[in-house]
Formats: structure tokens, C-alpha cells, sequence
């Protein structure tokens, strides 16, 4: 069943959006360290992450898919149908975006579309057991969730892979302002050059005076 469903904004991880009634009901008791996974997977996967795809957890899987800058989040038991998790979040993604997507851009705080939880209720209820609906969901179009098709990552791969590339990042930025102020001592010395160049020229000019006036008087 449908665990846990977050939507966040896919550039910072900022969460706009979630529901975790559906953890309670199921009677689990870890689903915070499931959260506190969600949102390290936001931070990381940014507005350029392979969507639709999935990361796995031991017997928990991460299903996403990220559409203008919103990453929709589905947290599943294993034995869950993939294809009727990806259904879900489709249908997610459209009544959010009907509803929000002018105003995801200007989010300033957590959970500022908190009051689509209610929807995420409505929306959920048709997934809550695929054992109960293997006879197909009316809106679930099988043939637009290829799931044989869709990339299946370990988290702490992932979470590994984000940190390696918040490292390089930080190496580039180092890299970047180390030359910055290469070119500004490199322009500090050239002026001082110039100036000493000028200098010895105006010493030069004056010693000459000096030694012209000395021959003429």
C-alpha cells in the first residue's frame, strides 16, 4: 500500500505538500526515518533528477516522478504494484498542477499547500491495497506506466552520489573564488609593475636633466 506521499519543489527540496495518514492507518511506527530519507532525497535528486524512477530502501521503495520544478514522491511496500504506484502519482501531478503550479515558484515556508493533503486523501483511496484492484483503477492507463522501463537505484547510492557531487560542487566554488583572486594579485601586480617601470623612467629623465644642466653650467 501507499505509505507515504510527499511533494516537494524540485530545485531546493522545499516540501510543498504531503500526507502520512496512510502510515498511521497501516499501524507503522518508523515512517519518520522514512521522512527524514524523503527529504535527503528531495535535497539531492534537484529539478534534473531521471523521473519517473525509483530507489529502494530494503523492503520500502521511493517511487518519484519531477514535472515543472515539483517532485512527487510515493512511499510503497515492495509488494505494492510499481505500475499502480506510478498511476497514483500521475494523477497526483495533475490535480497539483491544476491547482498549485502557478504558485510553486513563490513558496516561501514548508508545507504551503498543506490543505492538499485532503486531495491526496481522495486521490489515494483507489490505491490503497492492489490486491483489492488487480482488476485495474478506471483512470490507470496501463500503457502510459512502462514500469519495465523505469530505473530502479539503492538509496544510499543515491544519497551517496548526491553528496560526491555537493563535494565537487564545493571544490568548483572553492576552485572559482581561488581564481578570482589570482586575477585580481595578478592585476595588482601588473599596475605595480607599470608603476615601477614609470618610475625608473622618471628617474632616468631626471638624472639626465640633472647631468645636462651639470655640462651646460
Amino acid at each position: 500500500m501507499v505509505l507515504l506521499t510527499l511533494i516537494a519543489r524540485a530545485s531546493d527540496g522545499l516540501l510543498l505538500s504531503g500526507s502520512v495518514q496512510e502510515a498511521e492507518e497501516a499501524g507503522r511506527s518508523d515512517m519518520t526515518e522514512y521522512q527524514n530519507k524523503a527529504k535527503q532525497l528531495f535535497r539531492k535528486l534537484g529539478s534534473h533528477a531521471t523521473s519517473p524512477s525509483t530507489v529502494e530502501d530494503g523492503a520500502i521503495l521511493f517511487h518519484y516522478i519531477v514535472a515543472d520544478n515539483v517532485c512527487y514522491m510515493a512511499l510503497c511496500e515492495k509488494t505494492f504494484s510499481r505500475r499502480m504506484a506510478f498511476g497514483y502519482l500521475e494523477e497526483l501531478r495533475q490535480e497539483f498542477s491544476n491547482m498549485h503550479s502557478t504558485q510553486v515558484a513563490s513558496a516561501q515556508r514548508p508545507y504551503a499547500f498543506i490543505e492538499f493533503a485532503t486531495v491526496l486523501q481522495k486521490l489515494k483511496k483507489p490505491y490503497v491495497d492492489s490486491r483489492a484492484h488487480r482488476g485495474g483503477v478506471k483512470k490507470l492507463n496501463e500503457e502510459l506506466v512502462d514500469v519495465q522501463r523505469i530505473m530502479v537505484q539503492n538509496i544510499d547510492d543515491v544519497l551517496q552520489r548526491g553528496e560526491h557531487m555537493t563535494s565537487l560542487a564545493s571544490k568548483a566554488q572553492e576552485l572559482s573564488s581561488q581564481s578570482q583572486i589570482f586575477r585580481k594579485d595578478a592585476a595588482y601586480l601588473n599596475l605595480r609593475s607599470k608603476y615601477a617601470k614609470w618610475a625608473a623612467m622618471a628617474l632616468i629623465f631626471v638624472v639626465m636633466m640633472l647631468f645636462l644642466r651639470y655640462l651646460v653650467f
